[in-house]
């Protein structure tokens, strides 16, 4: 008799939301310069993955009514029925992948089978791409890159051996077995590339991602009780012409790599983080889009939902679903990138101490557990109060290598619950970042438009640093300290690191709140870091 499993309730709840119109599926691509060899990827496949059940199981609905749904072996299990080689048509560019990522993006996996595909992609220039699928109801997006990972090794020749994975005994209340076994194999990677490298896997990408303060906070009960009042009673967002009726094509694009270092030189400049610069670029990205489209963006915010880990460091290589969600409410209706970027980082830390992400996993939890129509208005709720899905998954710092050859990008998607239309992905790999979107097509058929601009938005910052470094290098001197009690802006202007704004910043500041009773207070101006007084600390007094 094949063994069986229930799903958890909420993986049961991510299962219930699978719809035509907007599938449940976890999409990641890898590119290569070089062609990988079918065989090759089946034997990894098999040594690597196979061995573990969940890939060879699939779902079945109970006919109990409430009864959650389970996992059942599929006794009837073919590798050959879930990757499949196929060629890119001409010119077998970027353009030609996008659309077949669209393409599979809106075709249903078959869930009469384990729920994953994966295609190898020949003629993609003179290498090829994996292009994997997998069902949100196996596992979030961060359960992804640690399967992705369990696939690779650092060298060619590492990658083309398979040591033996050995079960261990399940223990109570966790996920063992051979799927224990796999997420092992995969943190022993993620621990090498930290060693060889002195960085941490996500290499100054920063997510929101603290399950032991959220949940600290989830347990204490007015706040649990009062993030809960805000998520139910948050009011919908506005109506853009990124919401409305879905269809069941969907959209896919990714930008170009760009340059960790490029982002974290607008980091340390502007005193705010990694995720806040692209953050900020993607929302000018959005607000471009709608005015090319005379849409009135004055004022205008709108939500994003953003999925928060609530992994605990000995559960980060586990399967399922264990994240919440978190509202980000993004400045769209502010045309200065900088004074942008600003915003955005101040909501982003008020969010790190908000108990919303567990108190949303709670709610997700009972969803779950409830009849199909309830699901479903609880769905449409959750789903009114953004706009966007918006992801970040850190990679590895350095390059890996699959079935003997090296892994030269990466990308993901996930699927927008309920009826959003708009995803934003984030992902750092090997000293670069992506960031990728997938849309609805009746409602945004374009999204290469909002990449590109993105790309002027994200040059627009990248401007602002090299002008302050110019003027930074062009000033003279500082002979004697200046007093930031008494000094003009023109007298800031002079500091290393503060620009024209910056100093009037302070001054605004100052005449708003009074004299700095210290030169730490400075820390209290918006887009001044410790890392930005300890530059100009020495030059200062009060």
């Amino acid at each position: 008799m094949a063994k069986s499993e229930p799903l958890s309730n909420v993986d049961a709840a991510w299962l219930g939301m699978e719809d035509p119109t907007n599938l449940m599926m976890v999409t990641g691509i890898l590119t290569f310069k070089e062609v990988v060899d079918l065989e090759v990827i089946k034997e990894v496949l098999r040594k690597r993955f196979l061995k573990f059940d969940r890939f060879t199981q699939r779902i079945v609905q109970n006919r109990l009514p409430l009864a959650a749904p389970y996992w059942e072996d599929d006794e009837d299990f073919d590798l050959n029925a879930h990757i499949h080689r196929i060629a890119l048509p001409a010119p077998g560019n970027q353009a030609a992948l996008q659309e077949l990522v669209s393409d599979l993006m809106s075709t249903p996996l078959d869930f009469t089978k384990p729920p994953w595909q994966m295609h190898l992609v020949e003629n993609f220039g003179d290498g090829c791409a994996v292009i994997v699928r997998l069902h949100h109801a196996v596992a979030d997006g961060m359960a992804l890159i640690y399967v992705l990972l369990s696939l690779t090794d650092m060298t060619p020749e590492a990658s083309l051996n398979h040591p033996e994975v050995v079960a261990e005994p399940k223990a109570a209340g966790t996920r063992g077995g051979m799927v224990g076994a796999l997420f092992k194999q995969a943190g022993s990677t993620l621990r090498t590339t930290r060693r060889l490298t002195g960085r941490v896997v996500n290499e100054g990408l920063e997510t929101l991602s603290n399950p032991s303060r959220a949940m600290d906070l989830a347990i204490q009960g007015t706040d649990a009780a009062v993030a809960a009042g805000r998520l139910v009673f948050r009011t919908p967002d506005p109506p853009t012409i990124f919401r409305g009726e879905l269809g069941v094509s969907k959209r896919a694009a990714w930008s170009k790599p760009l340059r960790l270092k490029e982002v974290k030189a607008i980091k340390s400049i502007t005193g705010t983080t990694v995720n806040d610069v692209l953050i900020a670029a993607m929302v000018g990205g959005l607000r471009r889009y709608m005015l090319a489209r005379n849409q009135t963006v004055d004022g205008l915010n709108f939500r994003a939902a953003v999925p928060v880990n609530l992994r605990k460091q000995e559960e980060m290589g586990t399967l399922g679903n264990k994240f919440g969600i978190v509202y980000l409410s993004l400045p769209v209706g502010i045309a200065d990138p900088f004074d942008r970027l600003q915003v955005v980082h101040k909501r982003m830390e008020q969010l790190k101490n908000t108990p919303e992400a567990a108190v949303a996993i709670g709610i997700l939890n009972a969803i779950g557990m409830s009849p199909p129509e309830v699901q479903a208005q609880s769905v449409s709720m959750f789903a009114s109060k953004a706009t966007a899905v918006m992801t970040n998954v850190p990679g590895p710092p350095i390059p890996l290598y699959l079935a003997g050859k090296k892994i030269e990008n990466l990308m993901f998607w996930v699927p927008q619950a309920g009826r959003v239309a708009l995803g934003i992905s984030i992902l750092s790999y090997a000293g670069r970042v992506y960031l990728g979107v997938n849309t609805d097509t009746g409602l945004v058929p374009n999204p290469d438009e909002i990449i590109n601009y993105f790309y002027e938005e994200f040059e627009a910052l990248v401007d602002l640093v090299r002008q302050i470094e110019e003027e930074a290098a062009a000033k003279a001197p500082i002979t004697a300290q200046i007093n930031i009690n008494l000094a003009s802006a023109a007298d800031l202007d002079v500091l290393p690191g503060i620009g024209r704004t910056m100093a009037e910043r302070i001054v605004a500041y100052r005449e708003e709140n009074g004299r700095f009773a210290a030169t730490h207070d400075l820390i209290h101006v918006t887009g001044i870091n410790e890392s930005k007084l300890a530059l100009i600390q020495d030059h200062i007094t009060i």
